[in-house]
């Protein structure tokens, strides 16, 4: 039987990072067959010891076809992993992205490498 801890206790980190992590490798970018992590979309990930989440993270190119809901979406599945309890998602266009940013795991299904 599992017992919910109180509100107010803090959460492990890193295992909070790390459940995070893997739900993002699991969201797929609509136009490239990689997920968004590997892809190199993700820039930052910062959790703290209250279960709030921040996301920073770009598209491929600006004028991405699901650049307003993209983020929101990311949000919400970042949001429904057990520890977080406030997520947010900041889109930035700085530094553009780019093939470079990509996994060698990425580069190898995309056959670039």
């Amino acid at each position: 039987m599992s017992e919910t801890a109180p509100a107010d206790t803090p959460v492990d980190v890193d295992a909070l990072k790390a459940r995070i992590t893997e739900v993002l490798r699991n969201i797929y970018d609509p136009e490239i067959p990689v997920n968004i992590y590997d892809l190199g979309l993700i820039y930052g990930l910062d959790v703290n010891e209250k279960g709030e989440v921040k996301v920073t993270m770009t598209l491929t190119a600006p004028g991405c076809p699901v650049a307003q809901t993209f983020p929101g979406m990311v949000e919400a599945t970042v949001l429904a992993v057990d520890g977080v309890k406030d997520a947010k998602v900041e889109l930035t266009w700085e530094p553009p992205w780019t093939r470079e940013m990509m996994s060698e795991v990425a580069q190898v299904q995309l056959g670039m490498i």
